[in-house]
């Protein structure tokens, strides 16, 4: 079975986040080995990508808790914590025995 997105087929998850993003995400997350140049043109395309599209991190968000309510839901199941009654000190005034 083959998946497509658009006109586009997303063969592996990457694809799938490459698609939802409209970017690649080796220009949000770098590479091994890139060098200092090649990170700081990709560092430059990521400021001009944002620039266009201010609203990209909040949709970036929202599609990321998407996915995880759709396929690990148990992750969004909080349980607060409880926190131990102050203690309270007595306060002991007068003189020593």
């Amino acid at each position: 079975m083959r998946t497509y997105i658009g006109s586009h087929q997303a063969v592996s998850t990457n694809d799938f986040v490459e698609l939802a993003l409209g970017t690649p995400l080796e220009l949000w997350l770098g590479v091994e080995g890139e060098t200092e140049e090649e990170r700081a043109a990709r560092l430059d395309a990521a400021r001009d990508i944002l620039a266009d599209n201010p609203h990209l991190p909040d949709d970036v968000s929202r599609i990321a808790a998407e996915a995880i309510e759709a396929y690990a839901p148990e992750l969004f199941n909080v349980v607060p914590l409880v926190r131990p009654a102050a203690r309270r000190t007595r306060s002991r005034k007068g003189a020593a025995a």
